[in-house]
Parts: structure tokens; C-alpha cells; sequence
């Protein structure tokens, strides 16, 4: 996976003179392009860059155990599990969708990445999956956008909207894509709420020149500059089975 991405890097960096202006006229969200996967991650957020921040041997302790704490807070007041755990496996195999769904091709067009991961979802994450699908749907980012979010909130926060986390938390990263207040992605309230975040994440993805053509960890590695940038790839088939379900 490494050497896959890594041949992505001269084109990524290409971008740089494109979006850096429009960064710098950006009156509410300096250096949209700066953000960590913190709680879940252990990622560390600097100015805006496309390059990748180097690899770490994981996620540290305290990050491990935010994540645990908060995804067991929200499990003791979920209801049953959703169906969108294994996804559609008819669609899978045979690559069709009903009319009104998006293929699988036009949600994976470069193949998945890697070994792949899972976990089934409860309401809650499913409310936030739909949240980051109805931003894309409004931001013009598609399918394949909706997908890369989706992944990316998969791998940052487990598709949990996490607060302040204390002493668990590196810096000020919170919400669906751990983005920072002090980065100026927006105020604690805005990148906790699902719409803002998801918003603000696609608008720094739409700065990412040809970002549809980027596997999707190039893709979002660019705009959340993370400590691990593999790490979306593993994602990738279960946020398409989510984008297929809900679209």
C-alpha cells in the first residue's frame, strides 16, 4: 500500500500552487487543509501541505482509549445495530445497483487499497454517515466524495461525533473528521456539528486538484495531513457499501 501511494506524491504536491491562494483569501477557515485524526489517530495537525507527515509506528495509548470510552458511551444508549455492517452483497458481486443507486464503480473507479476493515454501525453513526452523504449531495463532491468522507470519519473518529476528549485528547481536535478550532477549521460548536464539519471537510477536498483521480488515501491524506497516512484505505469498501445504501 505504501508504494501505491507513494507514486501519487509527485501529483498531490503538484496541487500545492492551485489551492494554496485560495487558502490564503479564506476568511473563516484558515488553512483548511490542516487537520489530524487525533482521538483516533494520535495525528498531529500543522499548516497546509500536501505532502504526507511521515508514518508512526500507531496510535498511542491515550488516543486508543478515547476512542474506546466514547464508542462505549454511545453503544450503552444505542438501539439495536444497523444492517449496515457487511453491506449489499448481491450488489458487490455483481457490480449493478438499482437506478436510483450510485455502481460500484462509480463509488471504487481505482479499486480498493490493502487489506480492508469493518465494524457494524449503531443509530448514531448511521445518523452521521447520512449527515456526511447529504453534504456531499449539496457540495457537488458525488458519490466518490461522499465515499472519501465516509472513509475518512470512518477511520478519525469511527463515524462518532466526539467532543473534547481531556487528557485524551492532542491539541483541540473534535467532531466527525477531528478537525482543529485553532487550525481554523471553525469554532468547537461548528466542527462538532455533522453539517459544518462534512461541509468544511469537501470544500478542502474540491481545493485538492484532481482529487478524483487520487486513490482515496492520497486523496484524503491531503486534506487531513495525518501521522498515518494509509490508514483511510482500509475503509474504503465499507464506506461504499454505506454510500450505496443510503444515497
Amino acid at each position: 500500500m505504501k508504494a501505491d501511494f507513494t507514486r501519487w506524491l509527485p501529483a498531490i504536491a503538484k496541487t500545492t500552487d492551485r489551492w494554496l491562494p485560495a487558502i490564503a483569501k479564506t476568511t473563516n477557515r484558515k488553512a483548511v487543509l490542516s487537520i489530524a485524526g487525533v482521538a483516533v489517530l494520535g495525528g498531529l495537525a500543522f499548516g497546509p501541505t500536501a505532502v504526507a507527515a511521515p508514518v508512526t509506528g500507531g496510535p498511542h495509548a491515550g488516543a486508543v482509549a478515547a476512542i474506546d470510552l466514547a464508542t462505549g458511551k454511545a453503544r450503552q444508549g444505542a438501539t439495536a445495530e444497523s444492517a449496515l455492517t457487511t453491506g449489499a452483497a448481491s450488489d458487490k458481486a455483481s457490480g449493478k445497483a438499482s437506478a436510483d443507486k450510485p455502481s460500484r464503480d462509480e463509488l471504487i473507479p481505482h479499486g480498493v487499497e490493502g487489506a480492508q476493515s469493518r465494524i457494524p454501525l449503531d443509530d448514531e453513526q448511521v445518523a452521521n454517515a447520512k449527515a456526511i452523504i447529504k453534504a456531499a449531495k449539496e457540495t457537488d463532491v458525488g458519490e466518490r466524495g461522499a465515499v472519501i468522507g465516509v472513509a475518512t470519519s470512518l477511520q478519525e473518529s469511527k463515524l462518532y461525533n466526539l467532543g473534547h476528549l481531556g487528557v485524551y485528547n492532542d491539541y483541540d481536535s473534535q467532531g466527525l473528521f477531528q478537525q482543529r478550532p485553532s487550525s481554523g477549521w471553525g469554532s468547537p460548536e461548528q466542527v462538532t456539528d455533522p453539517d459544518y464539519a462534512a461541509r468544511a471537510f469537501f470544500d478542502a477536498l474540491k481545493n485538492v486538484g484532481g482529487w478524483r483521480d487520487l486513490p482515496l488515501t492520497a486523496a484524503a491524506q491531503t486534506v487531513q495531513v495525518s501521522a498515518f497516512p494509509y490508514a483511510y484505505a482500509q475503509w474504503e469498501e465499507q464506506a461504499a457499501d454505506i454510500v450505496q445504501q443510503l444515497w
